[in-house]
């Protein structure tokens, strides 16, 4: 998204629907409308300032970030704590702030926390990480493990998200900036991808371009816009990501080591000047998306439908949408077989995505009064 998502958001859907954009091999969306009365929200926890994640602990209660800069426990009785503190000073300037939460792997032994946030530095910023041992009210033991390279001016499009490798490692995705995506085609930058780490920030040896001349070792794959959804898939240990796009052109994609995405020298979508972007639609080297939009959805949360309280869902991705919107995607043989859309008569900002332990589905909601949701099945009319 830009610097001033709701405006453009509105300006995407009336430009994109007109636009004519090249054909390739990529899946697009039919666009379905959002089923009413299959599915119910209800608020878990009210009162939070522009959430942006949650993530659950073992024993149940979740960890939400906030934007400004908090991070806060929530029971599933509604209790929001006080701020944890021990979290590091944020950039808080558009899109920037206090970002993703993940738990270590083997979190019940190291109660390791680990938070995505826009790091500043001066009159520049950068999606940083750090992570820290949870204690009852704190975050202990704090350390950055991972600072984006270069840090640039601007509060858009910071990523990210955090995912754990099967193999311990760090998924870690990035914008580019905004401004600088010329910067996501180079591997000198770590704008516009998607980098790998350790669990302490070291580097791990099969890293693609570890050793590459001219190329910074912690990159996985590039030309990303703005990935702002990430999860792995749980059958087969891929990780997939949705990016936003511009107007039109939001995409899922699964970066596998080494690959090149595109930005911005393809993509399904144009500029905000309803200008052409790059070349196109494809281009031989780069990789085409595995599914994209047009008109986007505005993704941000994603995670796989893991349980059985949602009948008929399990493989699906959830994908969260800032157009208001829960996203579902069935899946087979890595393509997409249907897409559905919930939630839409709540008109709200969906920012996070994630399935609890009762199977049932949570999402965070982006505004100044933001909530925890909880969804399950309607109950059925009688």
């Amino acid at each position: 998204m830009s610097r001033d998502p709701l405006l453009l958001l509105s300006l995407t859907v009336v430009a994109a629907c007109g636009g004519a954009h090249p054909k390739g091999p990529a899946q697009a969306s039919p666009q379905p409308k959002s089923r009413a009365g299959v599915v119910q929200a209800v608020t878990v926890a009210s009162g939070l300032e522009h959430p942006w994640a949650l993530q659950f602990l073992p024993d149940g209660r979740l960890l939400v970030t906030e934007r400004p800069g908090r991070l806060r426990l929530v029971t599933m009785d509604g209790h929001v704590s006080s701020p944890i503190t021990g979290v590091p000073a944020v950039y808080h300037q558009g899109q920037g702030g206090l970002l993703d939460v993940a738990i270590d792997p083997d979190f019940t032994s190291n109660h390791l926390v680990y938070l995505s946030f826009s790091e500043p530095e001066g009159s520049v910023a950068g999606t940083s990480v750090m992570r820290g041992v949870l204690r009852d009210s704190s975050l202990d033991s704090v350390q950055v493990i991972y600072r984006q390279q270069p840090k640039v001016g601007g509060g858009a499009h910071f990523g990210s998200r955090l995912v754990f490798a099967r193999d311990g490692t760090l998924f870690i995705t990035q914008g580019e900036r905004y401004d600088f995506r010329a910067r996501a085609q180079q591997l000198d930058s770590d704008l516009g991808k998607v980098v790998r780490v350790n669990r302490d920030g070291s580097l791990p040896r099969d890293n693609p371009f570890r050793g590459q001349r001219d190329a910074l070792p912690e990159i996985w794959s590039y030309g990303h816009r703005n990935v702002q959804a990430a999860a792995l898939d749980p059958t087969t240990g891929r990780l997939w990501t949705v990016e936003h796009g511009a107007m039109g052109g939001d995409e899922l994609n699964h970066p596998e080591a080494g690959k090149n995405y595109g930005w911005p020298v393809i993509t399904y979508g144009v500029d905000y000047n309803g200008r052409h972007i790059g070349q196109g639609a494809e281009k031989e080297g780069m990789e085409q998306p595995v599914y994209y939009w047009d008109p986007v959805i505005a993704p941000s949360g994603m995670a796989f439908y893991t349980g059985d309280a949602m009948p008929g869902w399990k493989g699906s991705i959830l994908i969260g949408s800032l157009a208001g919107s829960l996203v579902r995607l069935t899946m087979a043989n890595g393509r997409v077989t249907s897409e559905e859309r919930y939630l839409g008569e709540l008109g709200e900002r969906i920012r996070d995505v994630q399935v609890g332990p009762d199977g049932l589905v949570y999402l965070v909601t982006d505004n100044e009064k933001g909530r925890v949701l909880r969804v399950s099945p309607a109950p059925r009319k009688k």
